[in-house]
């Protein structure tokens, strides 16, 4: 390795090249070269001399050289998301943070460029039936020879104590996104004297049945057509979305919905049965973001009116073929259903049904049955001593505030901040960059943080133009 190179190294990288195999890389999300580390961890800790697996790792080293001993870990979300697919955050939540303290992406297990588990994809599945793409993912499944039982966020978080072990550092912060704070919260309880502090976007609780997000998901709808209701521009354009939205969701159910279109990727003649699953699930996507969330109204009443092209253009964004990438399927469900599904009990389905949620719900028994993974029984959760500052939007469909104040019980010393006019995910808006170095320099300090209030809610689309100004 050349001396440049060397130089390119955080000072813990340098004092770890015996353990990891390090190299310059340019990777999606980052015009700069950044660190790329492959770190070997045991496939079944139970298994001392077993498998191993190859644990893809970037690292952003500090802008200053001067840098703190104390990096920030960074997880996604998903479960099924890389930390390879969150670079971009460098560019706004952690560009205040890099200045002082490294920044380290983990690609989970199974995910990114650490073995993702995932099935093919192509533009032809946006065309098939559910029980079609139900069979592919089934023969996917079983076509892997792949011990899926050793994926879960357990051995997720003892991964995490590998990468550190072998970057060389001591004690470490954790930043969690969504599905990444359930794994935040394991690794600060299996390694808390490893942990200096954690911050938590979009909070799971450690009870929490991540499928089980009917009753959240409805409020964020509602609140959506409230919000419609009392925007007197929006008002006058949409003034029945509500309505529209409910006959959409009854006759897609019942089959009557058939879509000839120019596919709006291609322009090439497309049809397709629009199901269910497709309609409510892309509906639910789009209500993780206020931005995206304020073109839900034109989007349902073009689609009423039988204009059906921006709403699929809409849903090819969020497709597994789509430019963006995806996250590991297989990954998911390998989490999902070990952790989660066991728990879904009749009451629960009751008492959090929605039309949101109910088709994803539907096709989790006979998924979970081809993965075959046992059960992992959910442990009461330890008290995490390490200061946590967590972040939560109020529009959040999924781990909106009431879930942050549930995790909160568990914890000694907890910051919850909120968001009004914000969704899933808080870190890269307004001042949130600012508020997350200020954290980290001094964890156990109150944070002021008027500032959230000034984020603004974003104008509604009102035509094909995009949202008004």
């Amino acid at each position: 390795m050349t001396l440049t190179c060397l130089l390119l190294l955080p000072a813990a990288g340098r004092a770890a090249q015996a353990g990891a195999q390090t190299r310059s890389c340019h990777l999606p999300g980052s015009e700069e070269a950044l660190r790329c580390v492959n770190v070997p961890v045991s496939l079944d800790y139970t298994k001392a001399n077993g498998a191993k697996l190859a644990l893809h790792v970037t690292v952003a080293p500090a802008f200053r050289e001067s840098a703190l001993r104390d990096p920030l870990f960074v997880l996604a979300g998903g479960p099924g998301e890389a930390g390879s697919d969150v670079l971009p955050l460098l560019a706004n939540a952690f560009r205040r943070t890099r200045a002082t303290r490294d920044i380290v992406f983990i690609d989970q297990r199974g995910t990114g460029l650490s073995g993702k588990l995932d099935c093919e994809t192509k533009p032809a599945q946006q065309a098939m039936t559910e029980d079609q793409l139900e069979a592919e993912i089934g023969a996917c499944i079983a076509g892997r020879r792949v011990d899926y039982a050793a994926y879960t966020t357990a051995n997720a978080a003892r991964d995490i104590e590998q990468v550190r072990l072998a970057l060389g550092y001591g004690k470490i912060n954790v930043w969690g996104g969504s599905y990444g704070t359930r794994l935040g919260q394991a690794y600060a309880r299996a390694f808390p004297g490893q942990l200096r502090a954690l911050v938590l976007d979009g909070v799971a609780a450690p009870d929490q049945v991540i499928p089980a997000g009917g009753r959240d998901s409805q409020a964020a709808l509602e609140a959506l057509f409230r919000q419609c209701a009392s925007d007197p521009s929006c008002q006058r354009a949409f003034p029945a979305v509500r309505a529209e939205f409910a006959s959409l969701t009854a006759k897609i159910a019942a089959g009557k919905v058939k879509v000839d279109i120019a596919d709006p990727r291609t322009a090439e003649p497309m049809q397709l049965t629009m199901t269910s699953a497709r309609f409510l699930g892309t509906v639910h996507s789009i209500l993780y973001s206020p931005s995206d969330s304020r073109r839900l109204p034109f989007l349902i009443h073009s689609a009423a009116q039988g204009r059906w092209e921006p709403f699929v253009a809409r849903r090819n964004v969020a497709a597994d073929f789509s430019a963006n990438g995806s996250n590991a399927l297989v990954l998911h469900l390998a989490v999902i259903c070990a952790e989660d599904f066991p728990r879904l009990t009749p009451a629960l389905r009751a008492e959090d049904a929605s039309p949101l949620t109910a088709p994803m719900l539907a096709r989790l028994p006979s998924l979970c049955g081809a993965m075959k993974v046992p059960p992992v029984p959910l442990a009461a959760p330890a008290t995490i001593a390490a200061p946590v500052l967590m972040l939560s939007g109020a529009l959040d469909p999924v781990t909106p505030p009431r879930r942050a104040e549930a995790a909160r019980k568990t914890m000694a010393n907890a910051q919850h901040l909120v968001v009004a006019n914000a969704g899933h995910g808080i870190s890269q808006l307004g001042c949130a960059p600012r508020l997350l170095r200020e954290f980290l320099d001094r964890p156990g300090e109150p944070l002021k943080a008027d500032c959230l209030k000034d984020i603004p809610v974003p104008g509604f689309q009102l035509g094909s133009a995009g949202p008004q100004p």
